[in-house]
């Protein structure tokens, strides 16, 4: 539990939040003021573990774990190595601290999209599967999911990254599972189908097609997950 603690320790979660949205080109929320008592970070050092953060998220969603080597992160973020090991015991330490910043981001995103009143509960999903296929054709879908990056090389990484990686995902099942038990409760959704059954369904063919939509560099995986995953719940609103 105290090599699990050390590994979760994080920024703030509001700046890891903002540090994914500009990796992934969004524009990040305004952040929040800081509070009167709290001592000031020397500004140079954050710039750069922010720079270092960014590197990684870029290089890890779109190439992996494995494939990029510490130097090359470093470069990215024109920063020396001395202050990558200031911030990081390694680069195992430094993927916990990016899961962390990721499901940070991830969450906030629905969050926000399960949490519009001006949406239906399926719409909502709907809106947060073409927000997401947006974001992969922005990058060219060359860029994934850390998490179902990380997942696929799983005999990489340290074995204390799989009870994260796994909370993640099942935090995100969770919420889904949320907005289809409002799709039932607005009768959206017929009541013999079982929410969180569905939502675990839901992400593992998502991760999945995620992962196809890179190696095609193409949306058709997603929305063809999309349209069958809808099809199998019997709305019948196209995206």
């Amino acid at each position: 539990m105290d090599q699990m603690v050390y590994l979760m320790r994080k920024v703030p979660q509001r700046s890891a939040s903002a540090l994914v949205e500009l990796a992934q080109g969004e524009e990040p929320a305004p952040a929040l003021q800081r509070g009167r008592g709290r001592p000031r970070r020397d500004p140079a050092d954050a710039e750069v573990r922010q720079r270092l953060m960014r590197a990684g998220l870029e290089h890890l969603t779109e190439r992996g774990y494995s494939a990029v080597g510490l130097n090359e992160i470093l470069a990215m973020a024109d920063a020396p190595k001395g202050c990558f090991y200031h911030y990081f015991r390694g680069k195992d330490d430094f993927a916990a601290q990016l899961i962390d910043a990721y499901d940070a981001y991830f969450t906030g995103r629905l969050k926000r999209c399960f949490g519009d009143p001006a949406l239906s509960p399926l719409r909502q999903l709907r809106d947060f599967i073409a927000a997401a296929e947006r974001g992969m054709a922005k990058h060219h879908y060359r860029r994934g999911c850390l998490i179902g990056n990380l997942g696929q090389e799983m005999g990489a990484l340290p074995e204390v990254l799989r009870a994260r990686l796994i909370a993640v995902l099942e935090g995100w099942q969770a919420r889904t599972a949320d907005c289809l038990r409002a799709a039932q409760a607005a009768g959206e959704l017929e009541p013999h189908h079982d929410p969180a059954a569905l939502a675990v369904f839901f992400w593992t063919g998502w991760e999945g097609a995620v992962l196809r939509a890179k190696l095609e560099r193409s949306g058709a995986p997603l929305t063809g997950f999309a349209t069958t995953f809808f099809g199998l719940l019997g709305a019948r609103t196209s995206l």
